[in-house]
């Protein structure tokens, strides 16, 4: 399959479209004093949008991104972009990470680096890996699905195909979170035979057999049950809109820069291990890039539609069947669920279990060389 290059080049009309609308925004209200206990704070909203109308430079940004080799290639009638470094060392596993929302291939720049020329960051050049990062189908560079059922175990099959046919490896890893993560476990699942193993750092799919003739659940399992209902109480606004009206939230977002800066940040800031303050694990241009992304590709209404065909396609495994893929997963403190070793044990191999000792949902941004040390620890045993 053709295997093309790509570069980076926002036309300076949407940058100048951008501008204006950040110029133009109407701001909303908020009770005094409340901080982020109703949503987005407007004070640090209205700070972080005069420095993407002021000082924020996506030329600069934009440059740093091209630096990687990126590059797009026809999946499934669909041109996928993903950015392609070759390993430096003497037998490169290749290796597919995969991001999440509202993350994109930007989520993975810190790490790639990492993985792919290990030597040159503290590292062993024969842990180095081929490492390919694809930009989900309707996020960033990535085309939009033209039809209904977009969703994890579509996007795994794929990867497989990405990975074998186009850029012709007969095996490889996979690793990923969120999203990422329920894309990983099905290509552990319905790929297995060309996989080296997986790696995640959350657990969302598959939902484990639960019913007669499994063991009991033990007190630990029963504590995430728990926290993840009252989470989803909490927390999961966000995730029911996207899952059931993705279309009625994407007019508003998709039309303003402000309101969309606000929907991602937020999720930031609650998911990451920063203390309630974001800027701690990232800068305002790590942040504005992400969202920027967002912005000049238009991506918001497809991302969030992939939460629709997900909660259209569950995946529930029978009884006594798991991923059959060797796993490895590191589990970050302020990752939203925090599952026990004993109920990822129930799905899939695990052969790595790794309790991590700082960071939140973004891994790869948050904690890249943390990261990068369990990914070459766990693929270690495969070359």
């Amino acid at each position: 399959m053709d295997v093309r290059p790509f570069t980076i080049a926002v036309e300076d009309s949407v940058l100048e479209d951008l501008r204006k609308r950040l110029t133009d925004t109407r701001w909303p209200d908020e009770i005094p004093n409340t901080g982020w206990d109703y949503g987005s704070n407007l004070d640090y909203i209205k700070e972080l949008v005069e420095y993407w109308r002021t000082d924020f430079d996506w030329r600069t940004q934009e440059a740093k991104l091209n630096e990687f080799r990126h590059f797009k290639s026809e999946v499934d009638g669909l041109d996928i972009h993903f950015i392609h470094e070759k390993g430096k060392g003497t037998a490169p596993i290749p290796l597919v990470i995969t991001h999440g929302w509202p993350s994109c291939f930007f989520e993975m720049t810190k790490i790639i680096p990492l993985l792919a020329d290990p030597a040159s960051h503290g590292g062993d050049a024969a842990d180095s890996f081929d490492v390919v990062a694809p930009s989900l189908p309707g996020f960033g560079f990535s085309d939009h699905a033209r039809d209904r059922g977009m969703e994890v175990q579509r996007v795994a099959g794929m990867w497989n195909k990405l990975m074998t046919q186009n850029l012709g490896y007969p095996k490889f890893g996979a690793q990923g979170g969120d999203i990422g993560s329920g894309v990983t476990a099905r290509l552990g699942f319905a790929h297995a035979e060309n996989m080296y193993g997986i790696h995640l750092t959350s657990i969302t799919r598959p939902t484990p057999y639960l019913g007669p003739g499994s063991r009991p659940i033990t007190e630990e399992e029963q504590a995430l049950i728990t926290q993840r209902a009252k989470w989803f109480d909490e927390e999961g606004g966000y995730n029911h809109i996207q899952g059931t009206k993705p279309q009625t939230l994407a007019y508003g977002l998709n039309d303003s820069p402000a309101g969309l800066a606000s929907w991602i940040v937020e999720k930031y800031r609650t998911w990451s291990d920063c203390g309630g303050d974001v800027e701690k694990r990232y800068t305002k241009d790590e942040l504005l890039t992400i969202v920027t992304i967002y912005w000049v590709t238009q991506t918001i209404s497809s991302s969030t539609r992939m939460y629709f065909e997900n909660q259209k396609n569950l995946w529930v495994m029978d009884k006594d069947q798991k991923v059959p893929a060797p796993a490895g997963m590191a589990m970050f403190p302020q990752e939203i669920s925090k599952p026990p070793r004993e109920w990822g044990e129930r799905s899939y191999d695990v052969r790595r279990w790794t309790e991590m000792t700082k960071g939140g949902h973004f891994a790869a941004l948050e904690e890249p060389q943390l990261l990068a040390e369990e990914v070459r620890a766990f693929f270690r045993e495969f070359r």
